[in-house]
């Protein structure tokens, strides 16, 4: 299942890594991706989209689903 959720904050390809790291260390999550332009983090795997919107947050970033 993809998944891709809002992520207000990122602002270069450092700040893509940071949601990306974070992303992939929730259990569920095989793949996952950021695009500080368009704001957006693309998750495949089936984490719940809560958990995913709070982790990202807890790495610092506003999101939403």
């Amino acid at each position: 299942m993809t998944t891709t959720i809002q992520v207000d904050g990122m602002n270069c390809g450092h700040c893509e890594q940071s949601v990306v790291d974070a992303l992939e260390d929730l259990s569920g999550v095989s793949d996952a991706s950021a695009d500080h332009e368009a704001g957006t983090a693309t998750v495949e795997g089936d984490a719940d989209t809560n958990e995913l919107v709070s982790v990202v947050e807890d790495a610092g970033y506003d999101a939403s689903a």
